[in-house]
């Protein structure tokens, strides 16, 4: 799928691996939607682009605010590929603390609604703009990229929320693309091992030393660059549908 003349939408567009993927789909032609609640990274990020991106506060649990980023993109050129790469707050508790306290469900639950509902919410949503997309000599109307995690496999102790929402993420990925099949629209979804983003709160030299030496090889943390090269392969290769692709250097999260 060639993106010159089309616009794409990038949810969480502000952060290592948005910011990196509203970059690269700008150098391929598209005029980008940065979609985040990070207003002050975002104006910033859109002005560094100049036309080819417009930023649009986005609250992803939201769905007239999702419903405003994907109108704005469909504004700019048929809306051609959707990149879901939110983040949002975990709390890193076991089931039980060593108390016997269980991890409340009210936080399982919020954690669910971010990375797992508002990525159907930006999925379903920018789907039905891409479906009123006139379809391109190939017969395809769009692309939706998702993002897991590794954890959504090999969850660590005090990941339950966010792997059960990363594992519900893989498990959309096939159905919605079948789904979406019929009009012309691929789902594929990225799971990351360990990255290094500015979500780490530490100088780079020093996660390297803490969580680049756990990675068979290369042995390093991965960087965003490489996420947003892939998530452009996706978006260019019509053949890629319906899976999910890890790009963790061999990495698999053992019990620590």
């Amino acid at each position: 799928m060639n993106l010159a003349g089309a616009s794409a939408l990038v949810t969480g567009g502000t952060g290592g691996f948005g910011s990196a993927t509203v970059r690269r789909l700008v150098a391929a032609g598209a005029r980008v939607v940065i979609a985040d609640i990070a207003a002050d990274k975002g104006k910033a990020l859109a002005d560094e682009l100049g036309d080819a991106a417009v930023f649009v506060p986005t609250d992803v649990t939201d769905d007239a605010s999702v419903g405003e980023a994907v109108r704005t993109a469909a504004e700019l050129g048929p809306l051609r590929a959707a990149v879901v790469v939110h983040g949002g707050p975990t709390a890193a508790q076991r089931v039980l603390s060593r108390d016997g306290t269980p991890y409340p469900a009210a936080t399982f639950a919020r954690t669910m609604d971010i990375f797992l509902t508002a990525t159907y919410r930006v999925l379903s949503l920018s789907a039905a703009s891409m479906a009123t997309n006139p379809p391109l000599d190939s017969g395809q109307r769009g692309v939706v990229i998702t993002t897991a995690s590794i954890a959504g496999f090999e969850g660590q102790p005090g990941q339950s929320d966010y792997s059960a929402a990363k594992g519900g993420v893989i498990a959309l990925n096939l159905t919605a693309a079948r789904d979406l099949a019929p009009v012309g629209i691929r789902v594929m979804s990225i799971a990351p091992g360990t990255f290094f983003t500015p979500a780490f709160r530490m100088e780079e030299n020093e996660a390297q030393e803490k969580f680049g030496v756990k990675v068979p090889n290369p042995k390093r943390m991965g960087r965003p660059e490489e996420y947003a090269a892939l998530a452009l392969h996706i978006v260019e290769n019509d053949y890629l549908n319906g899976e999910v692709i890890r790009i963790d250097g061999a990495q698999r999260f053992n019990l620590r």
